[in-house]
Formats: structure tokens, C-alpha cells, sequence
């Protein structure tokens, strides 16, 4: 079984080492220091279809035992055989809980107008990210909860940022969305019709 000590390591760092171990290993244990990272991780290994159990030894101390098995392994040569010719949709990068420079009131304003004009386009964006203080948006502001709610319900992914989840102390009140990582982010800008906001 392959081991790795993901501890101390900042996102997306426990994500990007679990992969590279995926595509040579059936079995792999993971260690990390924080609930994010293990979830992170875990969600990575599902999407690829592998088998996954997450044991909480401590507050700060998770292992994320993978089995790796071979649907997972077709499932990477797929994903990769795909990304060559799959045209993706925009994806909306929201990085503050407010839009443009100037007035903040003016700019919280006007990311809430944005965000709920985006129900009206054609075609609808493919994914909306939050980062940096954009997860106060995706938390705290209920009609834009609201918003995203629907959008997702129109199949927009919402994702959002869990190290910034964390660093606001807003983890346990996410409702909207899934809970993402550095490495997902980057990934999906790469491949995708790319928008800052």
C-alpha cells in the first residue's frame, strides 16, 4: 500500500500527490491534518470512481484509505482522453463579495445584480467558483442563496473554495454548492471558457 504524509501540506497539495498515486497504485493510505484535506481528497478518489473509507483518528489527524480499483483506473484514461476534445462551457471565477473597484456598498450591489442576471442568460455558464471573501457571497447573503440554489438546480455547478471556507470560519454553514479545492479550481479554469468576476 502506498503512503502518503499529506500533513502541514496547504491545498491543493494532499489533492495533486493522491492523484499522481492513483495512477500507479490499487491501494494508497493518505494522511492529513485537517477535515477539508480529507474530504478534498476523498472527493478526488470518488470521482474516479475508486473506493473510499476516511478514518478520524483525531481532530488533527485523518487517514483516507483509497482502493483504486480497475473502473477507476479506465475511468482516469478516459477522463484524460476526453479533456483533448470536450469543449467546455464559461466558467465564473467569483473571487470578493463585492464587484469592481470604488464604493464597496455600490460593489456589493452590483455582485448580487451579476449573480442574479446570470439566471437570465443563454446559455447558462457551466460552473460558478467562489474564492477568497466570494464565499461570504455563496454563505451569508440568502438571496443570493437563493440564486445559486436555482442555478443549480438549472445544472450550474456551484463550487466552493474549502481552504477559504475555513480560513472565514464559514465551513459548517455552506448550503448551497459543493465544498472544492486549489487543484479542482484550477482544473476547471484550464479546461474551460474562462470569466474573472
Amino acid at each position: 500500500m502506498k503512503e502518503i504524509d499529506a500533513r502541514g501540506l496547504d491545498c491543493p497539495k494532499p489533492v495533486v500527490l493522491t492523484k499522481k498515486a492513483m495512477a500507479d497504485n490499487d491501494e494508497i493510505l493518505v494522511i492529513v491534518d485537517n477535515k477539508i484535506a480529507s474530504e478534498n481528497v476523498a472527493k478526488l478518489a470518488q470521482k474516479m470512481k475508486a473506493e473510499v473509507s476516511i478514518v478520524e483518528e483525531a481532530a488533527d489527524y485523518f487517514k483516507i484509505i483509497i482502493k483504486n480499483t480497475g473502473e477507476a483506473k479506465v475511468e482516469s484514461e478516459n477522463n484524460k482522453a476526453a479533456a483533448k476534445n470536450y469543449e467546455e462551457g464559461k466558467v465564473y471565477l467569483i473571487a470578493s463579495d463585492k464587484l469592481g473597484e470604488g464604493e464597496e456598498d455600490l460593489g456589493k450591489i452590483l455582485i448580487k445584480g451579476f449573480l442574479s442576471t446570470l439566471l437570465e442568460i443563454k446559455p447558462l455558464p457551466e460552473k460558478v467558483i467562489f474564492l477568497n471573501s466570494g464565499v461570504k457571497m455563496a454563505v451569508l447573503e440568502k438571496d443570493v442563496t437563493a440564486t445559486l440554489e436555482k442555478l443549480e438546480t438549472a445544472g450550474v455547478e456551484i463550487l466552493v473554495c474549502g481552504t477559504c471556507l475555513d480560513y472565514y470560519d464559514l465551513s459548517d454553514q455552506l448550503e448551497v454548492g459543493e465544498v472544492s479545492n486549489m487543484y479542482e479550481i484550477v482544473n476547471s479554469i484550464n479546461s474551460s471558457d474562462y470569466v474573472r468576476v
